[in-house]
């Protein structure tokens, strides 16, 4: 019988951040799904790196839930001690993605292994949940396993308490890039990349006031109601005593349902072209928003006694809702994820476990058709 908290420390006991290789804990995770039928989908990202996603299935064909969580975690920045130990201490599972999914992906695999095979069930193991969503977004593009196992739902394993979530922000997100000329920055023959930035800066840090000031661009619906719009500046390594070279800016904009971002959008391109900087733009899919009266709400609200919230972060849902209509939920405190000293809870490990079989054996039974 399988130990969730076994597998989840050796899952976190291997090192999957975002921009390394996820193919050894796709093979953990395979390891022990020997009665499901599996699709292997590799694809190799934007800097070479080979990744892998799973999508597993056992079970009546159609009508059933689909079980998600993903693969990748964050860098490990801040931790002082071993980021990927998977000790257990004081009831707590420790390491790098305990929280933020490890844990809540292991609560979903040992759920799928305790139903009936009359029960219909199916894994889809993400990974760049992180930074593209891309493994989410090839299961819905190529999976020909998810296209014929035809779920009705998806349960998406975020941690969230035990609260079901309905809906929750998705981000564009901006890169501008500004090219100097490289030189000693005492003869005043280079050109820093950096003043380019200034203008463009300027213009926003004006948009991300608005965004917080502005009620026409609030939605009371979220915690904060105002968009998160964050920016970071990268000179890639370059010395105060050279003219920089290249500077970069990455700017995430988080919206949520009710908010058009066609003129944040276009007020980031004219600044950018005011500016002469390199612009590119990526899209996650449109922020998910499943009615709190839909069928697959209201069960999840049944089973774990809460009523549905909505949240300011982003998960694979924003992809997977392409598929079927997705509720997030799952243990562990979102607080605690992107931290040093990021840990789980092992019994919120395992008491999610019996309501993820029991969102699967209700949705075989009942069905989320939403009612007329």
């Amino acid at each position: 019988m399988l130990d969730p908290v076994k597998l989840a420390a050796s899952l976190i006991a291997t090192d999957s951040r975002s921009f390394v290789s996820n193919v050894a804990v796709a093979d953990k995770i395979e390891a022990v799904l020997s009665q499901f039928e599996i699709e292997r989908l590799d694809y190799t990202d934007p800097a070479g790196v080979l990744k892998r996603v799973l999508v597993a299935h056992k079970g009546p064909i159609g009508g059933g839930l689909a079980l998600s969580g993903h693969m990748d975690t964050v860098p490990a920045t801040g931790w002082q001690d071993d980021p990927w130990s998977g000790r257990i201490d004081g009831g707590r599972l420790y390491g790098l993605g305990s929280t933020d999914m490890k844990g809540p992906g292991a609560a979903c695999i040992a759920a799928a292994l305790l139903l009936p095979d009359s029960v219909p069930i199916t894994l889809l193991i993400t990974t760049d949940e992180e930074t593209t969503k891309a493994g989410a977004r090839l299961i819905c593009t190529d999976s020909k396993l998810a296209r014929h196992a035809k779920p009705a739902a998806i349960l998406v394993a975020e941690p969230t308490g035990m609260i079901p979530v309905r809906g929750h922000r998705s981000s564009i997100n901006f890169v501008a890039v500004a090219t100097g000329i490289q030189a000693h920055s005492s003869t005043g023959k280079g050109r820093n990349a950096n003043w380019d930035l200034v203008p463009f800066l300027a213009d926003m840090k004006v948009l991300q006031e608005r965004l917080r000031d502005d009620p026409a661009f609030h939605d009371p619906g979220y915690d904060p109601v105002f968009s998160d719009f964050n920016c970071t500046i990268d000179n890639h390594g370059a010395p105060v005593n050279i003219t920089v070279p290249t500077a970069t800016v990455r700017i995430k904009f988080r919206y949520s349902a009710s908010i058009n971002p066609s003129e944040v959008v276009a007020a980031v391109h004219a600044s950018a072209t005011r500016a002469g900087l390199a612009l590119t733009e990526a899209r996650e899919g449109l922020p998910p928003d499943t009615p709190s009266n839909h069928p697959l709400i209201r069960l999840a609200s049944a089973v774990t006694g809460h009523a549905a919230i909505t949240v300011p972060f982003g998960t694979d849902a924003s992809e997977l809702q392409a598929i079927a209509p997705c509720v997030i939920l799952g243990p562990g405190d979102v607080a605690q994820a992107h931290r040093p000293g990021e840990y789980l809870e092992i019994a919120e490990l395992t008491a999610a476990i019996p309501v993820f079989a029991t969102m699967a054996e209700r949705v075989a039974r009942d069905g989320v058709v939403p009612r007329n």
